[in-house]
């Protein structure tokens, strides 16, 4: 009999890998795969923020792809975005698996005809509560996980949004904040708005670079540091709906 090869992904890196998460974690690459990966499966890099991406004679030779979050916004004109753009349109006709991840879920709504822009409440940072919709209960792809929990807590960091999913796709969550939290479009795409890969000391640490910067206000940042101590994500529920997803099982 023959044997079956490993299983091999690829994560479109869309964000530059932080201090703090190089000297933690060794880049995000590794977050990734702590999160979605497992043994015996071959995982590659692309970064694709520096123009870095898989040549097109080589897509046939993976099961899956990961797009990862960015400080970029997913409806700029930016080359290597447009590039991305492009790539996913490029999968999408293959039929392959794709899971975007906050920046990820919105442009894979953009390439595929969506619309995106500012969020209408503004950022969302910490925890949020997530509700899923009836049309999630009837994905194939995820009949493996059983029964599914009425919401689920995740953790966010955003202000973008998904405004209008693409014609054909189906919303699978929302939020208080955020009307479109997932999305999918047949058995071969899922966008998630909220990072499955995050553990709190990665999001505390970006709270921090973002009020560093002026980005954020200190004491919103201060509070939403605060209730990140307090409260929870489901990590473990979110980390086997990707895994679901992304290997079929």
């Amino acid at each position: 009999m023959k044997e079956e090869s490993a299983k091999r992904y690829a994560l479109l890196l869309a964000a530059r890998d932080s201090e703090y998460v190089i000297k933690m974690y060794n880049g995000y690459f590794n977050v990734f795969v702590q999160a979605f990966g497992d043994d015996g499966e071959n995982w590659d890099l692309f970064r694709v923020v520096e123009g870095e991406f898989p040549k097109l004679e080589d897509l046939h030779k993976y099961d899956g792809f990961v797009i990862s979050g960015s400080p970029y916004d997913a409806y700029a004109n930016d080359h290597w975005i447009l590039r991305l753009c492009f790539l996913i349109q490029k999968l999408d006709a293959m039929q392959k698996r794709v899971l975007g991840i906050c920046f990820g879920h919105q442009v894979l709504c953009r390439a595929l005809g969506g619309r995106v822009g500012k969020a209408r409440t503004g950022w969302d940072i910490g925890v949020r509560k997530v509700i899923m919709a009836e049309s999630l209960f009837q994905c194939r792809f995820l009949d493996e996980l059983g029964e599914f929990p009425p919401s689920a807590k995740i953790l966010e960091c955003h202000q973008d949004e998904v405004l209008e999913v693409p014609l054909g796709a189906e919303v699978l969550a929302f939020s208080d904040k955020a009307g479109v939290e997932m999305f999918c479009m047949g058995d071969h795409i899922l966008g998630i708005q909220g990072h499955p890969e995050y553990t709190k000391d990665i999001l505390s640490n970006l709270i921090d670079r973002l009020t560093s910067k002026e980005l954020l206000d200190r004491d919103f940042g201060s509070d939403v540091k605060a209730q990140l101590e307090a409260d929870d994500a489901e990590r473990d529920f979110w980390e086997k709906l990707c895994k679901s997803f992304l290997k079929g099982i």
